[in-house]
C-alpha cells in the first residue's frame, strides 16, 4: 500500500513516498531511493565511514512495532476506518484488539439494514450486529437506523431496538432511503421496541422519527423519561399523532430548541407552549402542509397572536414550510401577516397567493416556486423585493416573468441575494429586453 507524507521543518517541505509491509505486527518503512537522492549523495562519505554494527543499528531503527504504538494513537486512527476495516485491522495484533473494543468507538453507530433481493447498498452484517448487542449496547450514544423499501428490514431495526435494554442513547435516528417501510410495520411491534430506547434511555437529546407509527402514548413514555434533555424532534408525516399529542411534548419539554411536524399538528395552543417563559428559544420550527386528495383537506388558520406570541419569545426563530398543496387549498394561509422565514412550494402555486406573501411575510429569507402556470408573476415578484426585506435566495421553475420585471426585481434586491436559481425558460421577452431581436 503506498502512502504519501509531507515532512514540515522550519525552511523546507519533502515529500516522501513510502511502502508499508505488515508482519507480525512489525512495519518495515522503505523509502523511494529518488526523493532521498541528494542527502544520500551529501552523506556519502560519511556513510563509508560507518561501521557495519552502526549502520545495522540505523536500519533498525527504521522499524515500527505497531504493539508498541499508545492505545490513543490507533483509537485515533481506528476513528477514521470503516467498520469492515476495523474489524480487520483488529486482527493484527492484541493491543489492537483491545482498542477496538475500547467504548469510545462504540458512541456512534449507524446500522444499514438493507435485502440484497431488492437494494444494491451494503448491510450491516447480522454477526456484527448480534456482537454489538451483546458487547457494546450499553455504549452506543449515538445511533441510526438507515433502511431500504422493504418491510423486512424496518422490522428488523425494531428487532435491534427491542434489545437495547442497557443503553444510554443520546441521539436516535430512523432513516428511510426509499419509501417509508417503517409505516409498513405493525404498529405495535413499532411502538413497542421505540418505548424501551425511550424507558432506558434517560438522556435522549435528538430524535428523528419521520415517515413512522409513533403514536400519543409512545410519546408520553418519552416525555416521561426525557424531559430535561431533549431539544430536537423531528416528527413529519406521523399519522398516529394527534395535536394533543405534539403539545403534551411542548408542555414537558421546556428544553426543546428544534421542532418539525407536520401542519395538522400545529395548533395556537402548541405555539404558546412554546412561548412561555420556562421554555427556551425556539431555533427551528419546520413545518410540512401536505395534501394527498385535492380538496378533500381542509385547513384550518393560526392566529397572527399565537405566531406573535412565538417571535416575541423567540425573536431569531426560522420557521421553514414545505407546501405540496393544490392551487384551490391555499385559502387559508397567509391572509394574516404570518412570521416565516423559508418557503418551498412543490406544486403549483397561484398568482394570489404569491401576492399575500408579498403583503404578509415581512420576515422571509428564502423563496422556492417550483411551478405557477401561464400568468406572468411581473407584480408579484415587485412586491415581494419591495416589502421582504430579508429575501436572500430566491428560485423560480416553471414560471413566467417578464424580462424588464425580472431586471427591476434585481435592481431591488440583488445586493443582498446570496443565491439565484431560475430556469431559462422563465424570462419572458418584452418590448425592452427582447433576446430573440437581431441587432439594427
Amino acid at each position: 500500500m503506498a502512502a504519501v507524507t509531507s515532512v514540515h521543518t522550519s525552511s523546507s517541505s519533502y515529500n516522501l513516498e513510502a511502502f508499508f509491509r505488515m508482519k507480525r505486527g512489525r512495519l518495515t518503512v522503505t523509502i523511494d531511493s529518488q526523493v532521498v537522492e541528494g542527502q544520500q549523495r551529501n552523506k556519502k562519505q560519511k556513510k563509508d565511514t560507518q561501521s557495519p554494527k552502526l549502520q545495522k543499528s540505523q536500519m533498525q531503527s527504521c522499524q515500527l512495532d505497531w504493539g508498541s504504538l499508545p492505545h490513543h494513537v490507533v483509537l485515533h486512527i481506528f476513528q477514521y476506518l470503516p467498520l469492515v476495516d476495523r474489524a480487520r485491522a483488529s486482527s493484527v495484533c492484541r493491543r489492537w484488539n483491545e482498542v477496538f473494543h475500547i467504548p469510545e468507538l462504540w458512541r456512534k453507530f449507524e446500522f444499514e439494514l438493507n435485502q440484497p433481493a431488492t437494494s444494491y447498498l451494503k448491510s450491516t452484517h447480522p454477526d456484527l450486529i448480534q456482537q454489538i448487542i451483546k458487547k457494546h449496547a450499553d455504549h452506543l450514544q449515538y445511533v441510526s437506523f438507515k433502511v431500504d423499501s422493504c418491510t423486512e428490514s424496518a422490522e428488523a431495526a425494531c428487532d435491534i431496538l427491542s434489545q437495547l435494554v442497557n443503553c444510554s442513547i443520546k441521539t436516535l435516528g430512523l432513516i428511510s432511503t426509499a419509501k417509508p417501510s417503517f409505516m409498513n410495520v405493525s404498529k405495535s411491534h413499532f411502538v413497542s421496541a421505540l418505548t424501551v430506547v425511550f424507558v432506558n434511555s434517560k438522556s435522549l437529546s435528538s430524535i428523528k422519527i419521520d415517515d413512522t407509527p409513533v403514536d400519543d402514548p409512545s410519546l408520553k413514555v418519552l416525555v416521561a423519561n426525557n424531559s430535561d434533555t431533549l431539544k430536537l424532534l423531528k416528527m413529519s408525516s406521523c399519522p398516529h399523532v394527534s395535536p394533543a399529542g405534539i403539545l403534551c411534548v411542548a408542555d414537558q419539554c421546556h428544553g426543546l430548541r428544534e421542532l418539525a411536524l407536520n401542519y395538522h399538528l400545529l395548533s395556537d395552543e402548541l405555539l404558546l407552549a412554546l412561548s412561555t417563559e420556562k421554555h427556551v428559544r425556539l431555533e427551528h420550527l419546520r413545518i410540512d402542509v401536505v395534501s394527498e386528495n385535492p380538496g378533500q383537506t381542509q385547513f384550518h388558520t393560526i392566529k397572527k397572536q399565537s405566531w406573535d406570541a412565538l417571535i416575541k419569545h423567540s425573536p431569531k426563530v426560522n420557521i421553514v414550510m414545505y407546501f405540496f398543496l393544490y392551487e384551490e387549498e391555499f385559502d387559508a394561509f397567509f391572509r394574516e401577516e404570518t412570521p416565516v422565514t423559508h418557503l418551498y412550494f412543490g406544486r403549483a402555486v397561484s398568482k394570489a397567493m404569491l401576492g399575500r406573501i408579498g403583503m404578509n411575510c415581512p420576515r422571509l429569507i428564502e423563496l422556492v416556486v417550483c411551478a405557477n402556470g401561464l400568468q406572468p408573476l411581473d407584480d408579484e415578484l415587485i412586491r415581494i423585493a419591495d416589502r421582504c426585506k430579508n429575501l436572500t435566495a430566491i428560485g423560480l421553475g416553471e414560471c413566467e416573468v417578464s424580462c424588464s420585471a425580472f431586471v427591476e426585481f434585481v435592481k431591488m434586491c440583488g445586493r443582498r441575494l446570496t443565491q439565484l436559481s431560475i430556469m431559462e425558460e422563465v424570462l419572458i421577452p418584452d418590448n425592452k429586453y427582447n433576446f430573440g431581436a437581431n441587432p439594427l
